[in-house]
């Protein structure tokens, strides 16, 4: 078969080829399956590692950035959300990579290190190769940001996201993930794998939304995660790719509900009810703020343990600093350097409890010295997960609590929670048996035979 027509089907199956490299530094300090994600992605180019926390996402996004400098001989740029950069910057020195960390756009190394708000402090043209880690992130910054950092990876030949989390409850992040690493954009993968039912371009819902505006189209979703399995790679484990799991057992897990009876019933009702919308469990978050409050004092003023509050509210995040004696709360009105200088205090010990919202903290930092969690439940899986797994990590030597405190009317997000965790598990576990599937099939064969065309023809 002529090899230029096999790499045009191969471009129309939008499955896509390499790009890259093969390494020169494979370090033996990380283990054969970090190894041969590294490996991978090398040869890959632009490429992405969905592998959960604990995996040792920093330590490979360290060896390939070390891997494009030899072979560039150019510079990379690592993009951390924020206060993960100092923590990022530790983990270099730990396994001697040359990595500094930039704090406002100066050029002090051939691996700089810096969040992705000061991105718009460097210029893409100094830079060989970019890394985003935690790249779930992307999709929580406005379009402006977001658009910033896709046009800066997309003038760059090597390109790697990280993250812990693959699309938990629908397909958005994928199309993001591909969009900035070069293949499809979000809107053509909408196209090619997805029907439109309601003739509308909003987010995308798929199965997993409540509309359900958008299905695969016939015969589409097994083609679709052959797509995704081309450009990612994802692991909940070392066995997910076939290697041992020795080392990465995770302790065991406590999720304790306390359900709080609301000392108010809603206006106009004689007793309290269920919330059924989001304006009325907004109302009821908002009704409950002192019991909820005081439960959680009850919770963790007296432990003695470290222990992370993760709220909602601002207001919520403000009482709680006043019952909690010795707290802090990270707030969004902290300028950068005050949140990373809490966030810093809480990882190295010297806070004992840290009080913030998902959206600010949950994600990248690494807090196995603390098992305990207490969050506000709210609809959102992604950041239920990502806050539960600052700490319930592999790497974390004891069983982790998880105290979540809600009111009766408020007993519907834990039911969506739920839910939504039960469908995120049957995603990943579909990524991960496509991945596996194309890891044993090569897209770029080429016939080294040559083939006798019979002379009728």
């Amino acid at each position: 078969m002529n090899t230029g027509f096999n790499r045009f089907l191969l471009n129309k199956a939008q499955l896509e080829g390499n790009h890259g490299f093969a390494p020169t530094f494979l370090p033996d300090w990380l283990f054969p399956f970090q190894s041969a994600l590294v490996d991978w992605s090398l040869q890959k180019g632009r490429g992405a590692i969905f592998a959960d926390c604990g995996l040792g996402k920093t330590p490979m996004e360290l060896v390939w950035a070390q891997n494009v400098v030899e072979k560039t001989n150019g510079r990379v740029l690592i993009l951390t959300p924020l206060a993960v950069t100092s923590q990022f910057e530790d983990e270099a020195i730990k396994f001697d990579i040359a990595a500094k960390r930039s704090h406002a756009g100066e050029l002090n190394s051939d691996i700089i290190i810096t969040n992705y708000e000061r991105l718009h402090m460097f210029n893409p043209s100094d830079f060989s190769g970019v890394v985003c880690d935690e790249s779930s992130i992307l999709k929580n910054f406005d379009g402006v940001r977001k658009q910033h950092i896709t046009d800066f990876m997309r003038k760059l030949p090597y390109r790697l996201l990280g993250t812990a989390t693959a699309a938990p409850n629908d397909f958005t992040e994928l199309g993001t993930s591909s969009e900035a690493l070069g293949y499809l954009g979000y809107m053509d993968m909408l196209g090619r794998f997805f029907t439109n039912k309601g003739n509308t371009s909003k987010s995308l819902q798929g199965r997993w939304g409540a509309d359900d505006k958008f299905r695969f189209k016939g015969h589409a979703e097994q083609k679709f995660w052959q797509w995704v399995s081309s450009w990612a790679r994802a692991l909940r484990k070392p066995s997910d790719l076939g290697f041992n799991d020795d080392g990465f057992d995770l302790p065991s897990l406590n999720v304790v509900k306390h359900v709080i009876q609301a000392r108010q019933a809603p206006p106009g009702m004689l007793f309290n009810v269920t919330a059924v919308n989001r304006r009325e469990e907004l109302a009821e978050r908002r009704r409950t703020i002192q019991e909820r409050c005081e439960k959680v004092a009850e919770l963790v003023n007296y432990t003695g343990r470290p222990a992370t509050i993760w709220c909602q509210l601002n207001d919520e995040a403000d009482l709680l600093t006043k019952l909690i004696s010795g707290s802090k709360q990270v707030s969004g009105k902290d300028n950068d350097d005050q949140k990373e200088r809490k966030f810093k205090s809480f990882s190295s010990g010297e806070l004992r409890v840290l009080i913030t919202k998902p959206k600010i903290g949950a994600w990248g930092l690494n807090w196995q010295h603390c098992n305990h969690v207490v969050y506000f439940p709210s609809h959102s899986y992604e950041q239920y997960y990502q806050a539960v797994r600052r700490h319930w990590r592999f790497g974390q030597e004891n069983p982790v609590t998880v105290d979540l405190v809600l009111t009766g009317g408020q007993v519907r997000i834990q039911e969506n929670l739920e839910k939504k965790s039960q469908q995120a598990d049957e995603m990943f576990s579909q990524l991960v048996t496509h991945m596996n599937d194309a890891i044993e099939i090569n897209r770029l064969y080429e016939y080294k035979e040559k083939m006798e065309v019979p002379q009728w023809l």
